[in-house]
């Protein structure tokens, strides 16, 4: 369940934000941000422009193709005018290097063909809601590099098919990809592909379309499976998982997905599970926490859903994927008290659905 605010849903875009502002990790300008604008306009015209759209970062080539020399390099480290954040890589400022600077200073220093990727792309992307530590980094198979420090390096046979955007990054269906072939569970498989559609960053097609240009691909059976589900309205690793294996496992009615609805007050939202014919709603809660301050969102759900003459069920991580037999026979029980002529099924022989 989630509520849509004015006329949809805006999503930011991480790599637009990382061009304007800079922060320091604490939502604050750096202290580089404050005072890049007056540190770049001092250098050589022909530096300038780059060092402006790199975040005052540069390398040691770059300076050298500017027509700097060697000496007027040192003397600005030494001056404290420049500060060396890697080697051959100098921020152009004398402060605290932001998120911009330092994603900037990680590309220059593993040099050419570089792009951010995995959790740094999808924190660039929006995929991801905080920034990725250590900077991940993709570098061409052939290049054999030492990872400077705060800086996770990957080497790809691919990168040049992958890379989009300033500063490069890999594209969203390849760091979706990317992140489903190091993740742990298939929870994890199905958190990044679902998010990356919820948030409306691709789509099934763009997905499919990357998956064929790769020949291996762990968990590839399993990616199709999400894909299908998420386009038809699971948007969530809970709601996949209770598709799968409260709905579909017993034999439950299948529920339309992502209803819209408008509450009293106007504000409009989408419900996770309706089961209309039958006028019951089931929400999914996938938070760990539930603090009081989202209470008055599910009361608020809850009434709305009771003023349309349906009976709301909500389940949370734990009914879902721990004990989803008891859950399944609890939806059954309400479904058939609603009009339901049918029963849930057994999943296995030790579910607890009873039997006719």
């Amino acid at each position: 369940m989630w509520w849509i605010w004015g006329t949809g849903v805006h999503l930011i875009n991480r790599i637009t934000r990382i061009n304007h502002v800079d922060m320091d990790g604490r939502g604050r300008m750096s202290v580089g941000s404050a005072t890049l604008l007056d540190m770049v306009s001092k250098l050589p015209p022909t530096l300038r422009n780059l060092a402006q759209r790199q975040y005052g970062v540069i390398s040691r080539s770059q300076a050298l193709r500017a027509g700097l020399s060697p000496d007027m390099i040192k003397f600005r480290i030494r001056s404290g005018r420049w500060q060396q954040l890697h080697l051959g890589v100098y921020a152009t400022f004398s402060g605290t290097a932001g998120r911009g600077a330092r994603l900037w200073a990680a590309l220059l220093a593993a040099g050419p063909g570089a792009a951010l990727s995995y959790q740094t792309a999808a924190e660039l992307h929006g995929l991801s809601d905080k920034p990725a530590s250590p900077i991940h980094v993709s570098v061409p198979r052939e290049r054999h590099l030492v990872a400077v420090e705060g800086v996770r390096l990957h080497r790809s046979a691919r990168i040049a098919d992958a890379i989009q955007g300033y500063p490069p990054c890999t594209s969203i269906e390849e760091t979706v990809l990317d992140l489903t072939q190091v993740a742990k569970t298939f929870d994890d498989v199905c958190g990044w592909v679902t998010r990356a559609i919820a948030r409306e960053l691709t789509d099934e097609t763009m997905l499919h379309a990357a998956m064929t240009k790769r020949e291996r691909l762990r968990w590839r059976a399993d990616l199709h499976e999400v894909l299908g589900a998420a386009v038809t309205g699971d948007h969530s690793v809970l709601e996949f998982r209770y598709h799968r294996d409260v709905e579909r496992a017993h034999e439950l009615p299948e529920a339309d997905r992502q209803v819209p609805f408008t509450a009293k007050d106007g504000r409009r939202g989408r419900r996770d599970r309706v089961y209309s014919e039958y006028g019951v709603v089931v929400e999914l809660d996938g938070r760990l926490a539930h603090p009081d301050e989202n209470r008055w969102k599910d009361k608020a759900r809850d009434n709305a859903a009771a003023a349309a003459r349906q009976q709301s069920l909500r389940y949370d991580w734990a009914a879902v994927t721990k004990r989803p037999c008891a859950t399944a026979a609890e939806v059954g029980e309400v479904l058939r008290n609603h009009g339901w002529r049918g029963r849930p099924r057994p999943c296995s022989p030790g579910c607890q659905v009873e039997r006719e």
